[in-house]
């Protein structure tokens, strides 16, 4: 087990393209991070990076206190899990499991202890003599992982791991990965796209977008307290509801939107150079109640999903999205008062998107 840090470290291709600008964090002994962001935002490259799979262009990176920069991937004591299984497809389970660890001339008995430890513990005992067309792919995903961890390297390294599964399995999946982290209190750093993932699997995670990090923070922290509005908007789903105009006092503090209405802020307390500024407001959709004042909005589309029902809403053209708990629906058309809970507002700079602090 080993801590990983980075500092400035840069990745920039050989046409003048920078995939990543300077990311410095540091992942802590034990600690399951979780690299987050959309398609091309870096965090593939990053862990590439880290792997050795992907020349460093720039800055530190060290594993276990180690400057790994030039030390090739066999060497830097790590273990990878990528988004396809790649698992040998004429070998048995048993045989995938124990591929690395004789190619590293391991003992037998070591080897065989090693296989049935992780058999053991991802639930693979009697599959040991299957091949992987014989399984699914939930299984196989669990062999790949199998495979890192009979290596007992000092990183996990897991690349989208669970993006080729459909929705049971991958909750299933990810249920055994942090069962596994908190087993072993093994390091890891785990990509996904998946803002769900990285909120249940995370003990901090990194959000990333166009190369930068934007945001490094405890999942509840980065919900709570979004640093801008690409977290905001990214962390969520419904994603947080957005609408911008200048902040007024007169009758009440209220959110006089472009062109035509105003959002009412009964109770919220904003300083007093806020007043006559342009903000971005943010609402998260649990955050946009019914009530009776506040601003008026048409409904467009009710989800009803069992434990939790979603309003989509028309308010002047611009969409809202509110969260309900079960009770009974309006319908498609009514018109609706909401209210913004004033203890969890969100106030942005439009300018650049940066969070306003009091």
């Amino acid at each position: 087990m080993a801590g990983v840090q980075l500092e400035e470290v840069r990745k920039v291709y050989r046409n003048g393209q920078v995939a990543v600008h300077g990311a410095s964090f540091e992942v802590a002994e034990g600690e399951l991070m979780v690299l987050v962001g959309p398609s091309g935002c870096g965090k593939s490259t990053l862990l590439r990076m880290i792997a050795g799979l992907e020349e460093i262009s720039a800055g530190t990176l060290r594993i276990g206190g180690r400057v790994v920069n030039d030390v090739a991937p066999k060497d830097r004591d790590i273990a990878m899990v990528f988004q396809s299984y790649a698992l040998y497809p004429h070998m048995t389970v048993a045989e995938n499991l124990a591929f690395g660890l004789k190619l590293r001339g391991m003992p037998r008995a070591d080897v065989e202890r090693r296989v049935a430890e992780a058999a053991a513990m991802l639930g693979l005992e009697g599959m040991l003599g299957k091949r992987p067309r014989e399984m699914s792919g939930g299984q196989r995903q669990r062999v790949a992982l199998g495979r890192a961890l009979v290596r007992e390297p000092a990183v996990f390294l897991l690349d989208e791991p669970l993006s080729n599964l459909d929705a049971k399995l991958r909750h299933s999946t990810r249920t055994e990965i942090a069962r596994l982290h908190q087993r072993l209190g093994a390091t890891m750093v785990y990509v996904t796209h998946d803002q769900v993932e990285a909120m249940t699997l995370g003990q901090r995670i990194v959000v990333l977008d166009a190369g930068r990090i934007q945001q490094i923070d405890t999942p509840m922290a980065l919900y709570e307290r979004p640093a801008n509005l690409f977290v905001a908007g990214f962390l969520g789903s419904p994603a947080m509801n957005v609408l911008e105009g200048e902040l007024q006092a007169a009758d009440g503090l209220r959110l006089v939107l472009d062109g035509q209405g105003d959002v009412p802020l009964p109770g919220a307390d904003v300083p007093d150079a806020w007043l006559g500024r342009r903000v971005a407001l943010g609402v998260r959709p649990e955050h946009l109640l019914p009530a009776g004042e506040g601003l008026q909005a048409r409904v467009d589309v009710v989800e009803p999903v069992g434990s939790e029902a979603f309003l989509h809403l028309d308010f002047g053209g611009r969409p809202l999205v509110s969260r309900l708990p079960p009770q009974k629906l309006p319908e498609p058309g009514a018109q609706l008062r909401l209210r913004a809970d004033p203890a969890h507002l969100h106030f942005f700079d439009p300018s650049d998107g940066v969070r306003l602090a009091a």
